[in-house]
């Protein structure tokens, strides 16, 4: 089992460098620069820029070099654990990152423990009740949840909850509480803000994990082995839920990396419309501004996340079904 986790770790690292790669590259092609953005921005607010200036700082950010030097300069950084400075936001961009990465992965890892925490018993008792007006239910609710899109789902929880309920939405905190000291009511306001997003985020998600579970356990419940457990007297609920439900989860967990990737990737848009400082919504402004450092890294944190996902649902998958482990 070390020996798959340190190849597949390794598998990574070169998975790693050839997204880093192709993103820098692609991130180039865009025309302009971030010098570029904010010398417009500076002469929309009235400021005079000399050409001095602007030679100034092309040669300080190293606008003129080519994409590879850039990217060796990056990557060389990249290494020793310095992500350079971002031209947008002036910070650096470790900064920039770890202050938002925390609330990125609590939106991620919130939305996938509820996804399959209402996923997977609704996907039971909609296989157990095939064809049943409570499928049938599910089934119309299911649609619903994949069709709609996440900004006009979070649009009308925002109306919803400003008109009929009253609530604050948008940003982290209340007013009164910004600026005040960490406190239980902070903390409290704080979730009060979060569940919104959350919410939104794991709908589409629930949707398709529980069309998942509900055809995958449909497809077991009719197998050999199952039979023979009735056959033998087994309770019908220790039959499903030791016997067919977690062969059933095969496929779930499969895609528990790739659908906690696309939650993160998928919280930019939630992010804009809640105001939430997340990796999605600094990545979605650096590109704007073609702030390349910044939206790179990004992009490699992603890919790694990406990455340790699908590790881990190796590894989940070795425990679900004992047959697919790998001995050293």
């Amino acid at each position: 089992m070390l020996l798959f986790i340190l190849r597949r770790l390794g598998y990574g690292l070169i998975t790693l460098f050839f997204v880093s790669l192709l993103t820098f590259f692609i991130i180039e092609l865009a025309p302009g620069s971030a010098v570029d953005s904010e010398i417009s921005r500076l002469r929309a607010q009235g400021n005079n820029v000399s050409t001095q200036q602007v030679e100034a700082l092309e040669a300080q950010y190293g606008v003129n070099d080519t994409w590879v030097v850039k990217y060796g300069k990056w990557a060389s950084g990249l290494v020793r654990g310095d992500f350079g400075m971002s031209f947008a936001f002036r910070q650096p961009v470790s900064d920039l990152i770890g202050s938002r990465l925390v609330l990125s992965l609590a939106l991620g890892i919130g939305a996938t423990l509820i996804a399959w925490a209402v996923a997977i018993p609704i996907g039971v008792f909609s296989a157990t009740h095939r064809y049943t007006l409570g499928d049938n239910v599910i089934t119309v609710i299911q649609f619903i949840g994949l069709a709609i899109p996440e900004f006009l789902l979070a649009l009308g929880v925002m109306v919803v909850s400003v008109n009929f309920l009253g609530l604050d939405v948008g940003g982290l905190f209340s007013n009164e509480f910004r600026n005040a000291p960490w406190s239980g009511e902070k903390l409290v306001d704080l979730i009060s803000h979060l569940w919104m997003p959350v919410l939104v985020l794991s709908v589409a998600s629930t949707a398709w994990l529980t069309r998942v579970m509900r055809a995958n356990l449909f497809d077991v419940l009719g197998q050999q082995f199952v039979q023979t457990a009735r056959a033998k007297g087994v309770a019908e609920r220790k039959v499903i839920w030791k016997h067919a439900v977690r062969n059933a989860l095969h496929p779930l967990v499969m895609t528990l990396g790739a659908t906690f990737s696309g939650l993160l990737g998928g919280e930019l848009v939630i992010s804009i419309i809640f105001n939430l400082p997340t990796l999605g919504q600094a990545l979605f402004e650096t590109l704007v501004t073609k702030d390349t450092y910044v939206a790179a890294t990004i992009l490699v944190i992603m890919a790694a996340l990406l990455i340790l996902g699908n590790i881990i649902s190796d590894l989940l998958l070795t425990w679900v079904d004992p047959r697919t482990r790998v001995l050293d």
